[in-house]
C-alpha cells in the first residue's frame, strides 16, 4: 500500500455536487493499493499515518487530535516510465482495494481518529490548500 500524506489547512471531496467529506487543519491522505496487500500492511499503514510527526512542532496526529480526509487513489500505483499512456497493471483492482481502504481507514478510526472518506468508484473533485507544503509518501 502507498500512501501521499498532505498538510493542510483545508480539504474536501466533493461527488455529484455535494461535498461528503471536509476537514480543516489536519492531514489529506491519498491511499493506493497493489494486488499483493494485505489487511495487516493496512493496519501498518494507518498506524505509520496517525503517528507521522508531520504537523508543526514535529507533532502527528495522534499527538494534537488532527482530522484525517482518506481519499482512494488507485493511480498512485500507476507506471508512466515508457512512453506517455501511464500503466495502471500494478493498481489493484476494486473488489481487492475498498476492502483494504476500508480496514485502513477502519484501523485510524480505532486508533481514535477522525476520519473523514471520499466514496470508492466514484468521480470525486478533491480540493485542498496545502500548509508547508509537507508532503509525505509512504509505502508498506
Amino acid at each position: 500500500m502507498r500512501a501521499v500524506v498532505q498538510t493542510v489547512s483545508r480539504a474536501s471531496v466533493t461527488v455529484d455536487g455535494e461535498v461528503i467529506g471536509a476537514i480543516t487543519d489536519g492531514l489529506l491522505i491519498l491511499v493506493g493499493v497493489t494486488h499483493s496487500d494485505t489487511a495487516a500492511q493496512a493496519e501498518t499503514l494507518a498506524r505509520k499515518v496517525y503517528e507521522l510527526r508531520i504537523l508543526d512542532d514535529e507533532k502527528s496526529a495522534s499527538d494534537v487530535g488532527a482530522p484525517l480526509l482518506v481519499v482512494s487513489q488507485f493511480t498512485l500505483y500507476g507506471d508512466a516510465r515508457k512512453g506517455r499512456r501511464p500503466s495502471w497493471t500494478a493498481a489493484a483492482p476494486a473488489e481487492t482495494a475498498e476492502p483494504l481502504v476500508s480496514a485502513f481507514v477502519e484501523d485510524l478510526q480505532a486508533r481514535g481518529a477522525k476520519v473523514s472518506t471520499g466514496r470508492f468508484r466514484a468521480h470525486m473533485l478533491v480540493e485542498s490548500v496545502n500548509v508547508g507544503p509537507r508532503t509525505v509518501l509512504l509505502e508498506v
